[in-house]
């Protein structure tokens, strides 16, 4: 929906992505934001080599006020040129913003040629241009004197109109894609960015990513994964019933867990994109925050046990370090949350 953030979501993508080259494209959409792309890269240092981001990016400009064919043409425009790269071995990262506005271009085409439309007028051959669009990213082997391993990645960013996930364009995108971040209107208006509605999105990649995980940063990724889900899928449930009969009806057990997702939501899931140690959070860090908020639930649930009152719990001082550790540079990172764990430990013994 307008105003939750993609096309920030989509720079930020493109400023972090462990990719050697970004093409972005801007199709359709605003032309400050594309103004804002071609004048904020020149001055950000890539964090790969250290000279500006711009050097390594692609920039493929057609905003709403462009022509409609050269809004469907961006498109091809924009994955072509990765795929020449792809093919010099290069890893490729490709934000298209926004995939609706170009299946508006195509829509409004089709009509111009007098085809027969299909769903919301839409032409019958959306989905397969969609398809096809989306199945030209992938991993391959290239063939040369030299032979690498390169690849495209494919970010889409979709706006239905109203933020109508039943649309054609978002459906047929559903279908192709393994991946989908929604992007939530309600929480954008609460200011948490980025506004990844965290029950709505999913990944069908997980199994394939584990073992990555498993050996480059730890062997229980996945299970701690597993349970912080499963803790905000628990909170969704409660809510329900806190809005009935307020939170104090709820056992301590229960109120521990809304607690504990009350971190996870504001603590470790909501980054600030202008702040120089937010922007970015590298995998080791993002366990070991989210292992210390579990490890918070653990104790917490075990002193509640022994009779500890949930609002002492709730009042522990090391819950204000836990807020601002992901402010902590990534070099100082390893020491001050070791700090913080044994802290977590001591208090919730003591309370």
């Amino acid at each position: 929906p307008f105003g939750s953030g993609k096309t920030v979501t989509q720079q930020q993508l493109a400023k972090w992505a462990d990719a050697d080259i970004v093409v972005y494209i801007g199709c359709g959409e605003r032309g400050n934001e594309m103004t804002e792309v071609l004048t904020e890269f020149p001055f950000l240092d890539d964090p790969k080599t250290g000279n500006p981001l711009m050097d390594r990016t692609v920039l493929i400009a057609n905003t709403s006020n462009m022509p409609v064919a050269a809004r469907e043409a961006c498109v091809y425009t924009g994955i072509t040129i990765a795929e020449y790269y792809r093919d010099q071995g290069y890893d490729v990262a490709l934000m298209a913003d926004s995939t609706s506005r170009w299946a508006e271009a195509m829509r409004e085409i089709s009509g111009r040629l007098e085809e027969m439309p299909g769903e919301e007028g839409y032409p019958a051959y959306l989905a397969s241009r969609l398809a096809q669009f989306y199945e030209r990213a992938g991993r391959v082997e290239t063939i040369g004197s030299e032979p690498h391993v390169a690849s495209i990645s494919v970010v889409g960013a979709v706006s239905p109109p109203g933020g109508d996930l039943s649309e054609p364009v978002t459906q047929n995108t559903l279908r192709i894609c393994k991946v989908f971040w929604a992007l939530d209107a309600s929480l954008a208006d609460k200011r948490h960015f980025p506004s990844i509605d965290w029950l709505q999105s999913y990944s069908l990649y997980v199994d394939s990513i584990e073992g990555w995980w498993a050996e480059n940063v730890a062997e229980d990724w996945r299970s701690i994964r597993d349970q912080a889900m499963g803790l905000l899928q628990k909170e969704s449930e409660l809510q329900e019933i806190v809005q009935l009969v307020g939170p104090d009806a709820l056992p301590e057990t229960d109120q521990a867990t809304l607690e504990t997702t009350r971190m996870l939501r504001e603590d470790f899931l909501q980054q600030n994109a202008f702040d120089d140690v937010d922007t970015y959070c590298a995998p080791s860090k993002q366990y070991q925050m989210l292992k210390t908020i579990l490890l918070f639930y653990k104790e917490s649930l075990a002193a509640v046990n022994r009779g500890a009152p949930i609002a002492t719990i709730a009042a522990l001082p090391v819950k204000e370090d836990i807020g601002k550790m992901k402010y902590i540079p990534q070099d100082e990172f390893d020491a001050k949350i070791a700090d913080i764990q044994a802290a977590v430990v001591k208090q919730c013994s003591e309370a």
